[in-house]
C-alpha cells in the first residue's frame, strides 16, 4: 500500500449518533475525542451468532492493543425487540461487552457508514479516516496485523494516543440465575438448567428453586444452553448422564451426575470454518451448538453457527464417538424438501415428538417452525410457521399467515400440538398441526428461552426459562388460547435498488499484510449466490469459484432477497519472496449476505460487497 497503511482516497469518518451510550458511565463518545487513538467499530445485533462470534474474536486484540485501540459496539437490531432500551442492556451484559456501545435502534451510524450485514467492522485511523471495513468472521488475525501497521506509522507521525480508554464497566449483578438458557427434566422430577452467564448447570429440585448441585463454571462449561438427559440405557452404556451444548467453547460435553464429572465428547475446541464435516467426534472443530434432543438411538445438535443440524453417535469410549451433518447446506434462509439441501437460520431450539417421528425445530434468524423426519427416500425438512428472514411478528390465526418473533424453544404438548417459546415476543405460542393454525398460551414473559411440558393428571403445565428475568416460572396451559392480532414487522434495513438485466457481483478482499491468495492447488475463492425468489436470478446463481458474477436479474419479479456467501483463504507468504511455502498457515474469511434489493429502471448495475475492503 504504497508504504502506508491509509486507503489512496481517504474518507473522513462520520460522526456516531444514535439513542445513548453503554458502557460509559453516561458519558458521550465521539470520534473527534478519540483522536490519536485507533478505533475499530463492530456493528451488531444481539440475536446474530456469528456476531457473538466476532465479539469473542475480538476480546484478545482488545486485551494486546488496550492502550492504542478503542473498540466501539454499534447496536443496530434486526428484530423489533432488539431495540427496546433494556434489550439492549442486558444483551450487553448477558455476552459480557467489555468496551462502550452505542444503541442505534434508527439505523443512523448503520446507514451513514454503508453497512450491509451483521458483523461489519470498521476500522478508523487516529486521524479520523476510514482505513477498512470488515464484513463476517474470521478477521481477528489480519486486523491484529492492520493495527500494527497503523501503531508503527502513526507513532512515527507523533500523533498516536495511548490509555484514556472511555469504557466504564457497569456494577456486577447478583442473583442465584443470570441469563439461563434451556431446561430438561431427569428421570427423578427434579430439572437440569444451563445457567448460561455463570457458565454453569444447575440440579434443581422439583420446586424449580432449591439446588440440588452445581457443575462447571467459567473456563469447564463458557455459555452452556442445551442439554439432553440421555435415556437410561445410552447413560449405562457410556457412563454418564447428560449432554451439555457448550457454545462457546464449541463442544458438546458430558456429565455424570454421580460425582460431577465433566468430559468433552464432541468438538475440539476451535471454531467450525468449513461449514461441513463428519467423522471422530474429539477430532471435528463444532459451532456454536445451541441445543441437542435425542432421536432414533443418536443426538441431534443444532448447530447455530452453521445454520444446520449436525448428529452425534455415542460410543462406549468417547474417542469412537463420530459425528456428521444431518441437515442444511450452511445457506442461511428457509428452504424445506430433502435434508441434505434444506436451508436453516440458527436453529437454536429442538424436541422430539412424543412419536418419535420428527424432532420439532424452533428456527430463530427466520422466525420459524421447522421440522424434520425420516422418509422412505430420507430425510425431509418442512417449513409449519415461517416466511423468510426478514419477516416476523406477533400474528395468529392459519400457520401460512402466523408470525413469531424469534424463537429460541419448543416442546410438544400432551393433545400432539408444539408449545413455542416466542422469544422476542415475550410469548408462548401454540402450533396446531391439526387444524395447522396457531394461538398464544401467554404472555409478557421476558425473553423466554425455552419451555417444557409437565403434565400431572388433567393438568398441563408449562416449565418457561424466562432468560431475562433469570428465572424459570411455572405457566398454567389455559383451556383456550388467545388470538392475537399483532403487527406484521421486516427488519428495517434500507432496501437496495439494482438496475434490472445484468448485475456485476463484486466481492473486495484484499489479504492482510504477509498473506496472499493461493493458487497452488485451484482458485482458494468460493461465491455462492441464491435468490429468494428464486426466479429473482434469471441466470448466474450457485456456487462457483471467484470474487465477481454476473447476475441476470428478472424485471417481472421485481424485488427480493439476494443470498450471497462467500469466503476465501490467505496464506502466509515467505517474508522474502512472498511465495507460500509448503506448510504454511492458512486463514479463513467468510460472510453471508441477506440483501433486499428492488428493481428500478436506471438502478445501479454494480452491487460491491467488502468482505475485506481496505
Amino acid at each position: 500500500m504504497d508504504g502506508s497503511v491509509r486507503a489512496k482516497v481517504r474518507v473522513r469518518a462520520p460522526e456516531l449518533a444514535g439513542r445513548r451510550w453503554l458502557n460509559t458511565g453516561g458519558a458521550d463518545v465521539t470520534l473527534k475525542g478519540l483522536r490519536g487513538k485507533i478505533v475499530v467499530l463492530d456493528f451488531w445485533t444481539f440475536c446474530c451468532v456469528n456476531c457473538l462470534h466476532v465479539l469473542d474474536e475480538l476480546r484478545p486484540l482488545e486485551q494486546e492493543f488496550a492502550d492504542e485501540l478503542v473498540l466501539l459496539g454499534v447496536h443496530s437490531p434486526k428484530f423489533e425487540h432488539e431495540g427496546e432500551p433494556a434489550a439492549v442492556e442486558a444483551a450487553v451484559e448477558r455476552y459480557a461487552v467489555g468496551h462502550p456501545v452505542l444503541d442505534d435502534p434508527e439505523l443512523t451510524t448503520w446507514q451513514a457508514y454503508a453497512a450491509r450485514a451483521w458483523p461489519t467492522l470498521v476500522v478508523i485511523d487516529p486521524e479520523g479516516y476510514i482505513v477498512a471495513q470488515l464484513s463476517g468472521e474470521g478477521h481477528a488475525h489480519g486486523l491484529g496485523v492492520l493495527v500494527r501497521e497503523l501503531v508503527a506509522e502513526y507513532e512515527a507521525k507523533g500523533t498516536l494516543r495511548r490509555g484514556d480508554s472511555p469504557y466504564v464497566a457497569p456494577p456486577a449483578p447478583q442473583t442465584a440465575l443470570r441469563f439461563p438458557g434451556k431446561l430438561a427434566a431427569a428421570p427423578d422430577g427434579s430439572y437440569l438448567l444451563s445457567d448460561t452467564a455463570h457458565h454453569q448447570v444447575v440440579h434443581l429440585e422439583p420446586d424449580l428453586t432449591t439446588e440440588r448441585a452445581r457443575y462447571g463454571g467459567p473456563g469447564v462449561l463458557e455459555e452452556p444452553q442445551g442439554l439432553c438427559v440421555l435415556p437410561a440405557d445410552v447413560a449405562a452404556r457410556v457412563g454418564y448422564d447428560v449432554l451439555v451444548a457448550d457454545s462457546v467453547h464449541h463442544q458438546i460435553a458430558s456429565i455424570q451426575l454421580s460425582d460431577g464429572q465433566i468430559r468433552v465428547v464432541a468438538g475440539t475446541g476451535d471454531q467450525l470454518r468449513e461449514r461441513s464435516g463428519s467423522g471422530l467426534a474429539l477430532r471435528q472443530d463444532l459451532s456454536t451448538p445451541w441445543d441437542i434432543t435425542w432421536w432414533i438411538d443418536r443426538a441431534v445438535i443444532a448447530m447455530a453457527g452453521v445454520h444446520q443440524l449436525w448428529v452425534l453417535h455415542l460410543a462406549t469410549d468417547p474417542a469412537d464417538n463420530t459425528v456428521a451433518v444431518l441437515a442444511g447446506t450452511s445457506s442461511e434462509g428457509i428452504r424445506d424438501g430433502a435434508a441434505h439441501d434444506a436451508w436453516f437460520a440458527q436453529p437454536s431450539g429442538l424436541s422430539t415428538s412424543a412419536d418419535g417421528s420428527r424432532v420439532w425445530v424452533a428456527d430463530s434468524e427466520s422466525s420459524a417452525l421447522r421440522s424434520i423426519t425420516l422418509q422412505d427416500s430420507g430425510f425431509e425438512v418442512k417449513t409449519h410457521i415461517g416466511q423468510g428472514l426478514f419477516d416476523f411478528g406477533h400474528i395468529d390465526g392459519p400457520a401460512a399467515d402466523a408470525l413469531l418473533q424469534h424463537p429460541l424453544g419448543v416442546a410438544e404438548l400432551p393433545d400432539g400440538s408444539v408449545a413455542i417459546a416466542d422469544t422476542y415476543n415475550g410469548a408462548i405460542r401454540r402450533y396446531d398441526p391439526v387444524v395447522d393454525e396457531v394461538s398464544t398460551l401467554a404472555t409478557d414473559l421476558a425473553e423466554p428461552s425455552d419451555v417444557l411440558v409437565e403434565s400431572d393428571g388433567d393438568t398441563v403445565r408449562l416449565l418457561v426459562v424466562e432468560s431475562a428475568a433469570h428465572q424459570v416460572t411455572r405457566v398454567a396451559v389455559p383451556a383456550r388460547a388467545q388470538r392475537v392480532a399483532g403487527i406484521a414487522h421486516q427488519t428495517q434495513r434500507p432496501v437496495t435498488p439494482l438496475a434490472p438485466g445484468a448485475v456485476e457481483l463484486r466481492i473486495a478482499f484484499e489479504p492482510p499484510t504477509g498473506q496472499k491468495l493461493d493458487h497452488r492447488y485451484g482458485d482458494p475463492t468460493r461465491l455462492m449466490v441464491m435468490a429468494t425468489p428464486g426466479a429473482l436470478i434469471r441466470d448466474g446463481d450457485g456456487t462457483s469459484t471467484g470474487l465477481t458474477r454476473t447476475l441476470q436479474l428478472d424485471p417481472a419479479v421485481g424485488d427480493g432477497t439476494l443470498h450471497i456467501s462467500v469466503r476465501a483463504a490467505a496464506c502466509d507468504g515467505d517474508p522474502d519472496t512472498g511465495e507460500v511455502p509448503e506448510y504454511a498457515a492458512c486463514h479463513l474469511y467468510q460472510q453471508d449476505w441477506g440483501i433486499s434489493v428492488v428493481l428500478e429502471s436506471g438502478g445501479p448495475t454494480e452491487l460491491h460487497l467488502d468482505l475485506r475492503g481496505v
